[in-house]
């Protein structure tokens, strides 16, 4: 059982039909470079560097990658090109797990005085609020009671989406309307989260990149505030990112890591691109786990991140 335990036949196949497009654009171009060869030379690894980079892994995690497979080679002194493929997923696995990406349980809520509050922080597009939507949802079905607070109050269509949600899964959402302060909103989610004895209380932040100096501001203001209600939240900051913007994702979550302490991160449509190796990177050169991955339009495609998974996934033999 183990690992395997919430990981269903229809998430496997939900998570395969995701990552295919990366998935293909890695498999017909390794295949190409291992065309006539035998073993794992120089001359591989340049094309796996490259193969990697293209697909948004980035140049330093590919580096790190290709280092490790050269100390393979040198440790086994013989590497075929068939045990390519597993070296790659062992390798990549074993960095996502030193990076804290650990494979969690299904949406189970650690165990700490209630509510559990997350907030959440992204720029808009991204699919923030979405991504809110849909969490509430898969909350909700393990038996959990929700509350969503509408803090990203700069736009009147962020408040409206979310109220939308918050109609369509069933859970109250609390709102000011567009303008109001955030932090305001943030306190009266979280303070109905404690009144109704909610397990979980997610809060929707301004979807904007002012200057760093600005956003630090706003975001220590909503947590300071929250704190007026119940010590020691948020329990999580959450940031999310468009996986298919690749390099452009990468600037967004060094802007945020600076701006404030994100403790995990939500990629996004997946499955609109050929650069999902954006998530091995980001969670390698930001030390923050990768918690929850988008693969797809349903509310179940939004799934909880696991390594293993998604390594077999991201290289995954075509057919």
């Amino acid at each position: 059982m183990g690992i395997f335990n919430f990981f269903s036949k229809e998430k496997k196949e939900s998570l395969d039909k995701g990552l295919e497009k990366t998935s293909q654009n890695i498999f017909t171009k390794l295949s190409k470079a291992l065309v006539g060869k035998s073993v794992v030379d120089e001359e591989i690894l340049d094309e796996l560097e490259n193969i990697l980079v293209t697909a948004d892994v980035g140049v330093d995690t590919t580096l790190k990658i290709i280092k490790r497979i050269e100390i393979r080679v040198a440790k086994d002194k013989y590497l075929n090109t068939n045990e390519l493929d597993k070296i790659l997923r062992e390798e990549i696995a074993a960095l996502l797990m030193e990076n804290k990406s650990e494979d969690l349980a299904d949406f189970t809520i650690p165990d700490v005085k209630k509510p559990y509050v997350i907030m959440v922080v992204g720029v808009n597009g991204v699919g923030k609020t979405t991504t809110i939507g849909k969490l509430a949802a898969q909350f909700l079905k393990k038996g959990n009671k929700v509350v969503l607070g509408a803090g990203d109050t700069f736009r009147a269509a962020a408040v409206e989406q979310l109220k939308l949600w918050g109609q369509r899964v069933g859970v109250p959402v609390i709102e000011h309307g567009m303008n109001a302060d955030p932090a305001s909103v943030a306190y009266d989610a979280v303070k109905k989260g404690v009144e109704m004895e909610a397990d979980v209380v997610i809060v929707d932040t301004a979807g904007r990149l002012h200057t760093k100096v600005g956003l630090m501001n706003e975001l220590t203001k909503i947590k300071r505030v929250m704190q007026k209600v119940s010590d020691n939240v948020p329990h999580e900051v959450l940031l999310v990112l468009d996986g298919s913007t690749g390099q452009n994702a990468f600037i967004q979550a060094k802007e945020f890591t600076q701006a404030t302490e994100v403790t995990a991160l939500a990629i996004t449509k997946l499955d609109g691109t050929a650069k999902g190796g954006v998530v091995i990177g980001i969670s390698d050169q930001f030390k923050i786990p990768v918690k929850y991955i988008g693969v797809g339009e349903k509310i179940d495609d939004l799934q909880i991140f696991n390594r293993k998974e998604f390594v077999d996934s991201l290289f995954k033999v075509q057919k």
